[in-house]
């Protein structure tokens, strides 16, 4: 396998007050590592590419264990606020996993950048 490294990523969430993510790939491994930075769109705070989000896909007792960290965060605020709509997409990639149907997105409750 050659990882590949290069490509943008833009990521536009859902809800009553959407918001537009974007970065570059920083590493892609086929199904087994995802790396790409990321930040919000108008954000001083966590400007596009000012932060990284790495994805592992790791087998594990014939399964497949999923590790994310998001790293680069500027305070703890900010962690908790990205923690919450993480919970919430994997809470959602979870349900789709066992091919249910994870309904209408209409986003994390809170949608502060």
């Amino acid at each position: 396998m050659r990882p590949i490294r290069a490509g943008s990523i833009l990521v536009k969430s859902v809800g009553d007050r959407a918001h537009v993510a974007r970065g570059a790939f920083r590493e892609v491994v086929p199904v087994h590592r995802l790396a790409y930075s990321f930040g919000w769109e108008g954000s001083e705070v966590v400007p596009p590419g000012s932060s990284l989000v790495e994805i592992d896909l790791i087998d594990r007792d014939g399964g497949t264990l999923l590790r994310m960290t998001h790293s680069g965060l500027p305070n703890a605020a900010q962690c908790a606020r990205h923690n919450e709509g993480w919970a919430h997409y994997l809470g959602r990639l979870a349900i789709a996993a066992t091919g249910r149907d994870p309904g209408i997105d209409r986003g994390p409750e809170s949608r502060e950048t």
